[in-house]
Order: structure tokens, then sequence, then C-alpha cells
């Protein structure tokens, strides 16, 4: 089982474990600095997980409007809490579902 630390902790190595799907997949190369990758990745799965990913990458690239639509989609409203944070609570609950 991957916890939070383990997740966090592979971010040291070059390539995300194999075992990840694709949404952790989305956040291990977002916590690399590689929005591009996380985008690809997220915007192809057309869950409320994939919708809250594709809204916090959106609200990190700054385009607060397309970051809305997608939170809508997530049905969750525009987070306050920093994106750190989100970016921790969404890895964390995709590993908790697991």
């Amino acid at each position: 089982m991957v916890t939070f630390e383990s997740f966090k902790q592979s971010l040291k190595e070059s390539n995300p474990p194999s075992s990840l799907p694709v949404l952790l997949k989305a956040m291990w190369f977002e916590g690399k600095g590689d929005w591009h990758t996380a985008h690809e990745l997220a915007q192809d799965v057309h869950t409320r997980e994939g919708s809250w990913i594709h809204a916090y990458l959106h609200r990190k690239e700054g385009d607060v409007g397309n970051a809305g639509y997608w939170y809508s989609r997530a049905g969750r409203s525009m987070p306050t809490q920093s994106l750190e944070k989100e970016w921790e609570s969404i890895t964390r609950e995709l590993l908790a579902d697991r």
C-alpha cells in the first residue's frame, strides 16, 4: 500500500511508481512540477476525481474561470486553501480510495 509519505518520497525518483493509477500519476507529475503531463493525464479521465484534478491544475495555472467550470463538474466549490494544501488533499483522498 502506498502511503502519502511514501508517495511524496517517490517524487525523488525519475519516474512514478508503475503501480499508480492514472490520476495518482497525474498528481505525481504535478508534484514534480510537470504541469503539462499532469494535465494531459487528468483531462482524459471523465470522473469527479478527474475533474477535481483538472480544476486544481487550471487554478494553479491562474485560469480561474476554467477552474471554476471544472470544480463545478467535480461537485466542489472553489477552494480557499493554498495550492499546496489542495495538492495534499487530492493526493490523500486518491490514496485512501485505493
